[in-house]
């Protein structure tokens, strides 16, 4: 059955692409997320490993989300980790395992290149008029201005 929702085909394709690569960015951050979660250690391992599981947790949500918007778009999300990894603009670093820090320090540079490409995607969405998705951006880009200004505060000393 057609999506009517007041966006042309070529306009919701279009949007379903921004998310569909979005999405990619959010489970490449969620991955990366997890295996600090699962690979922490030090003298702050207990505290470290609580706020990395609430952060993929937070990611986590944000994915599903992001794939169920691009189905209400009437469009397939993208499921697989080779779609992910050749969409993403977020690079995996496999087989690095930084300390503590330097596993802060990355995804609080992953969250602040979500955050830049996010605001270009509104940009876009915007010229595709759906101020619908703009608006569900504009939430998402929130939740990781919050995520990144609390990994910037845990490096603070």
């Amino acid at each position: 059955m057609e999506t009517n929702i007041g966006l042309s085909t070529q306009d919701r394709k279009a949007v379903a692409d921004i998310l569909n690569v979005i999405l990619s960015d959010e489970f490449v951050v969620y991955t990366k997320t997890l295996n600090y979660h699962w690979n922490i250690y030090g003298s702050d391992f207990k505290a470290l490993h609580v706020f990395l599981q609430e952060q993929y947790e937070g990611l986590l949500d944000i994915s599903d989300e992001v794939a169920e918007r691009v189905r209400a778009l009437g469009h397939v999300a993208f499921g697989s980790m080779t779609e992910f990894l050749k969409h993403a603009r977020i690079k995996e670093l496999p087989g690095v395992v930084p300390g503590p820090e330097g596993m802060i320090k990355n995804l609080l540079d992953d969250h602040e290149a979500i955050i830049r490409s996010l605001r270009k995607d509104l940009e876009d969405t915007a010229k595709h008029h759906d101020m619908g998705t703009n608006n569900f951006l504009t939430e998402i880009m929130e939740r990781h201005e919050k995520m990144a200004w609390m990994l910037r505060a845990t490096l603070q000393k």
